[in-house]
């Protein structure tokens, strides 16, 4: 073996990450809260970065505030430039709450924020600060980016701000819906799905108009949309929590939050995509809401399953390479292989010790072992997929690279999506967002077909 050959054999490092940073993740849920700005405690670097990757993705300007560490800020601490930050931020936007999340450079230096935010608190109460007048309700989010993933931060935020607001009350039958890193259109049709159950609900974070709203005509500091605080509060008397997806952060995560504080029972449920994970769901609302699922939904999932027969000759012994968040790998398998198609590779960029054992129970049908990466960057699912003979590749953009590699075409879904329009309006969740990915899938291996055909054919 030469020494490159040795060196490529034993590397150690992240090449090509298959994943996002904690900060960011916590953003973009905090768009998710009416009035609500997030600040970022560290340098202007990573404010940019993660506007420019939200702005990419959902097409909407994000005003992301910063600290604006320096070298200075570094070495002796950031306390005064917290301080006027939130002071900037309170006069300029006159927001009911400001999250605050951490960067690697604070917390390397050990910046106390909990600490700060007491002490910023003490110090407005008393008149010493020049916020305009506005007092805005202030949280703090912990992510690090050395630490976990855009996944960790997004649902670090939700749970810090459950901490902050959640009180304890009476709310009869009412029910708390924690949502995952979906898209606009997702939440959308939660809450449409919601609606039709008529239960009292908050669905916590909600960026469907906040982050992909109608055109303006003078700018807006603050979008609408967005968890109205008052339901947050709400979330403290509500008879059950649903949280879509697995336990994210332990007793940390907000179901388990308001489990342990206010006794509210919690059920994690995968994201609902495929006909089995949307049935949990539904059978889940229909035991809240003591309804029955309407109609219009039964007919949705009769459409999917006829979907499904209609497109299983182009899709059945089909192999997949899918990637991205564990949540959104695991169903997005589990619906696949509900389809005759094989998840020939499943990763993520997480660590995660249960990754393996939630692909197996999804994977009810498949006729082969499935290679399932934990910890991926696209460099070593490039270097395994070479070995596998795929037919396609679903996942994000960041995947374009290893399909371009491999010569498969790409379905692209979940976040973040930057080389086409509409990202933000994808539907994946429930029946009608189930039929929307598998139309998806069947419309690109025909195109495929199409464009590797020696002669054209437009009958297939």
């Amino acid at each position: 073996m030469s020494a490159v050959t040795a060196i490529e054999a034993n590397f150690t490092s992240t090449r090509n990450a298959c994943k996002l940073c904690s900060p960011l993740g916590a953003c973009i849920a905090m768009r998710g809260i009416e009035g609500c700005i997030p600040l970022l405690h560290g340098s202007q670097g990573c404010s940019t970065y993660i506007r420019r990757y939200g702005i990419s993705h959902f097409r909407e300007p994000i005003d992301i505030a910063s600290s604006n560490f320096t070298e200075q800020t570094a070495i002796f601490g950031g306390k005064e430039n917290l301080f006027t930050a939130l002071d900037n931020i309170s006069r300029s936007y006159k927001p009911a709450a400001i999250g605050i999340a951490s960067t690697c450079l604070s917390e390397t230096i050990g910046e106390n924020l909990p600490m700060y935010i007491r002490q910023y608190e003490s110090e407005r109460e008393s008149g010493l600060r020049d916020n305009g007048g506005c007092n805005p309700i202030v949280f703090f989010a912990p992510t690090p980016s050395y630490k976990g993933t855009h996944m960790n931060g997004f649902h670090e935020a939700v749970c810090a701000a459950v901490s902050a607001l959640a009180r304890k009350s009476e709310y009869e039958g009412r029910i708390n819906v924690v949502s995952n890193f979906v898209s606009a259109e997702d939440l959308r049709h939660l809450r449409d799905i919601l609606n039709a159950f008529g239960a009292p609900y908050t669905l916590l974070p909600d960026y469907s108009e906040s982050l992909d709203g109608a055109s303006w005509e003078t700018y807006q500091k603050l979008p609408v949309g967005g968890t109205a605080i008052a339901d947050i509060r709400k979330m403290g008397g509500a008879r059950k929590t649903i949280c879509l997806g697995s336990p994210q952060l332990g007793e940390r995560d907000a179901g388990a939050f308001l489990r342990n504080r206010f006794g509210i029972e919690c059920e994690y449920l995968d994201l609902p995509i495929g006909i089995e994970n949307c049935d949990r769901f539904f059978e889940a609302l229909n035991k809240m809401s003591g309804r029955e699922t309407t109609d219009r939904f039964v007919k949705e999932r009769g459409r999917l399953i006829d979907a499904y027969i209609d497109g299983h000759k182009y899709v059945g012994g089909k192999r997949a390479i899918i990637y991205g968040e564990e949540d959104f790998v695991v169903a997005i398998a589990s619906f696949l292989d509900e389809t005759g198609v094989i998840p020939a590779i499943a990763a993520t960029g997480a660590e995660s010790d249960r990754f393996r054992e939630r692909m197996k129970a999804a994977l009810k049908n498949s006729r082969e072992e499935t290679e399932i990466i934990d910890d991926a960057d696209f460099v070593t699912i490039l270097a395994k997929a070479k070995k596998r003979g795929c037919d396609f590749v679903m996942g994000h953009s960041k995947g374009l690279y290893l399909a371009r590699e491999l010569g498969l075409p790409l379905v692209r879904c979940g976040f973040p999506i930057h080389d086409r329009i509409g990202a933000q309006r994808i539907l994946h969740l429930g029946y009608r967002g189930t039929l929307n990915l598998f139309d998806l899938v069947c419309n690109t291996l025909m195109e495929a077909k199409q464009d590797q055909a020696a002669v054209g054919y437009t009958y297939i």
